[in-house]
């Protein structure tokens, strides 16, 4: 059973009693320790029992919570640390333990940039340095995908603000079709991560229209405090993008029943990671492949995604999505054509 935060108290309470050789601790006298301990960190008035410091005492004496600590009573009064360079603060952590805590660092890591967070930085800097010293050897087993140069990674604890506190945007915009840069008073909504991209789904106030920019994109990003904020009537967050791959919707866009074929040598790929979580196999052939569907808008992410597997995966319904699909690979081959480069 794990030890609530009162119990740690005391554990620690007694455990800086014992570390103290300048004077001799009574039963009664660590009872006191850990009133007052109580009463400083949680406000506690009504003081502990001798039989719960007396529990306590065998529990850090104990496996249980990985103290085994040494502790001894002499002259049948006095408790004391056998062992007067021991401390509870001072366990070794096994190699279960750093294989966890190595794991639970490199997931934390993955916050960088919200600075709701921020205060794990020097936490995580700590366990990295524990582990980095309690280890002798050891590579990275883990690895997340990541572009820590990715630009506007720096506006995302701006707009995490603004969405939870439901202020307007300031956004200075450079769109991929517009030579010059935009401004727009945005109302934010929702963040969004996509391939290592981030985007926020929101409407502008000029004409209401839904938008969803990518934060790298941004060249600045503020808050408009002198702006009344618009709330979203929009979209459900929480559904919003169960019918879609990546990120573009249009709010009015609906899902269709997309089939398609997949060769042998990639079914076992698209079967064990589906395309979509609606994905169901729906036919398997003599030669190995298979005939699978999902209900998902059609979008540039999903053409993409096709695309991608080449002559791997070939549409079957709707025609025109297979017409589409079929007209862009043909326009992919003239890049090779007559040696063209």
């Amino acid at each position: 059973m794990p030890a609530t935060k009162n119990a740690l108290i005391r554990y620690k309470t007694i455990d800086a009693c014992l570390k103290n050789r300048f004077r001799e601790w009574t039963l009664d006298d660590l009872v006191e320790a850990c009133s007052e301990a109580l009463y400083e960190y949680e406000g506690i008035r009504k003081g502990i029992s001798r039989r719960s410091v007396q529990m306590d005492i065998q529990m850090m004496r104990s496996e249980k919570l990985g103290y085994n600590a040494p502790i001894v009573i002499h002259d049948q009064k006095y408790y004391t640390y056998e062992d007067p360079d021991y401390s509870i603060t001072n366990i070794p952590l096994n190699e279960d333990d750093l294989n966890k805590m190595s794991d639970a660092v490199e997931v934390l890591k993955q916050f960088k940039g919200f600075k709701s967070f921020e205060d794990l930085t020097s936490v995580i800097s700590r366990l990295e340095n524990q582990i980095a010293t309690a280890k002798t050897e050891g590579i990275s087993v883990i690895n997340f995908e990541k572009n820590d140069d990715l630009h506007g990674l720096d506006y995302l604890d701006t707009i995490y603000r603004a969405i939870r506190e439901r202020m307007p945007l300031k956004i200075q915009y450079k769109s991929f079709n517009y030579p010059t840069p935009l401004t727009w008073i945005f109302y934010p909504y929702l963040l969004k991560e996509y391939r290592n991209r981030w985007f926020v789904f929101g409407a502008r106030k000029d004409d209401k229209k839904f938008l969803n920019p990518a934060l790298d994109r941004m060249l600045s990003v503020e808050i408009a405090e002198e702006e009344r904020y618009y709330s979203n009537t929009y979209f459900e967050p929480d559904t919003f993008f169960d019918d879609v791959i990546g990120v573009t919707k249009e709010l009015d866009a609906k899902a269709e029943r997309i089939l398609f074929s997949v060769r042998k040598a990639d079914a076992p790929y698209v079967e064990t990671k589906p395309l979509h979580h609606s994905q169901k196999v729906v036919g398997r052939r003599p030669d190995g492949s298979i005939v699978c569907e999902i209900t998902v808008v059609i979008n540039p992410e999903l053409f993409r995604e096709i695309l991608g597997f080449g002559e791997g995966i070939r549409i079957l319904e709707p025609r025109s999505f297979a017409d589409s699909i079929a007209a862009r690979l043909r326009n992919a081959a003239t890049q090779y054509e007559d040696g063209a480069v």
